[in-house]
């Protein structure tokens, strides 16, 4: 193994481009376009609407053969607030750790699979390598959305997909799918010495809040469980309230976000639709007996489904022999991966760093990871060769 990862001065340039989402990524992706260029790769651009913004996605090896897909995101998390101790845009070493944002999620992964494209291309492969770039996977998974949806119109697609998240290089074949919502409860403003006469949107706000808790309690003691996960069972979070102006008035408006992990096999619409039962039918009634105009707004946020690939699917099996693992794991995290799989390509994460790292300040990459990842592309080179 090597003691200084090949891919580091990728990362280095990777983790300088600031493509937290709320920023367009096309210096990055015209970064990796020029890269792909030099080695005679063509690739193709999956802009969003505002042309700010695009996916990547390029082939290395034959055109007319199904491949393997290795695929990540290009966004990350904002650093606001953060108590960083080195410059979050500057790839710092120390102790054996890459410090900078997006190191560990996912700049890591991504810089491994750029840093193999000249192999790869060298490599006469006889099947291809896949390269899928995405933009906005920190915000719901929305930016690779229109690139599965090119996906499945193409005469050929990738028969698996590697999806670099961080998973400590082991090989992940189920994560939780996530459904999260934003309740806004429409009450009437009034004095506060008259609270009777008003709807107080931050209390019924509040019944609902605790309704939600309810059910993430009975989860925890009633399951359905899955054991191989870290948390075994579908959890619920209440994690932003706004609302009310000032004590001595009766909050009219109160809007609070929400959201489902749930395991495979769960249906989030029938989570969802609990918690709107049990507010307009047991809220609702006592709010429009003082006002006709009270009630409740619902708003998706974001939602992506979870995975769940057998552990005999030949993309499981094939990063097994990769990674050198005789097993595999699931996770609580969501990735992308989930939406590759209901594009009818097989899909399993596996990527270098860990969770426990991703969104943090001062996040990080382990050295002895990138070279963990490096040795699982050399062992896809020669297979793909073979």
């Amino acid at each position: 193994m090597a003691d200084y990862p090949r891919s580091t001065e990728m990362l280095r340039r990777l983790v300088s481009m600031d493509t937290t989402s709320r920023n367009s990524n096309l210096a990055l992706i015209d970064f990796v376009r020029d890269h792909l260029d030099r080695f005679g790769i063509a690739s193709e651009l999956v802009p969003d609407d505002t042309g700010k913004k695009a996916n990547l996605y390029a082939t290395i090896g034959p055109k007319d053969l199904p491949g393997i897909c290795l695929s990540g995101h290009t966004d990350v998390v904002p650093i606001d607030g953060q108590d960083w101790s080195s410059d979050p845009w500057a790839l710092t070493e120390k102790d054996g750790l890459l410090h900078g944002r997006g190191t560990c999620d996912m700049k890591g992964f991504v810089a491994v699979a750029l840093t193999w494209v000249e192999a790869f291309a060298r490599g006469d492969l006889r099947t291809p390598v896949h390269l899928l770039l995405s933009y906005d996977e920190e915000v719901g998974c929305l930016g690779v959305r229109g690139a599965l949806e090119k996906l499945k119109h193409m005469p050929v697609k990738p028969k698996g997909c590697i999806i670099g998240e961080p998973t400590e290089m082991r090989v992940t074949t189920a994560h939780k799918g996530k459904k999260s919502l934003r309740c806004h409860v429409h009450g009437h403003e009034c004095h506060s010495s008259l609270a009777p006469k008003g709807v107080n949107a931050i209390e019924y706000a509040a019944e609902i809040i605790a309704y939600l808790k309810a059910m993430a309690r009975r989860f925890a003691a009633e399951g359905p469980f899955d054991h191989d996960y870290d948390i075994p069972w579908t959890t619920v979070h209440t994690g932003i309230v706004h609302g009310g102006t000032a004590l001595n008035i009766v909050p009219k408006d109160c809007r609070f976000d929400f959201e489902f992990r749930y395991l495979p096999g769960i249906d989030p619409e029938k989570l969802y639709g609990e918690v709107r039962a049990f507010a307009e039918a047991k809220l609702l009634p006592e709010m429009n007996a003082v006002t006709p105009d009270s009630g409740f707004s619902w708003e998706e946020i974001s939602a992506f489904p979870g995975l769940n690939t057998a552990e005999d699917a030949e993309i499981a099996v094939l990063a097994k022999a990769l990674a050198q693992a005789n097993a595999t794991v699931k996770v609580a995290f969501g990735t992308e991966a989930g939406l590759i799989q209901e594009a009818g390509i097989p899909a399993i994460v596996c990527g270098p760093g860990s969770i426990d790292q991703a969104h943090k300040p001062n996040e990080f990459v382990a050295l002895s990871q990138l070279a963990l990842c490096e040795s699982f592309m050399d062992r896809l080179l020669a297979r793909l060769k073979a």
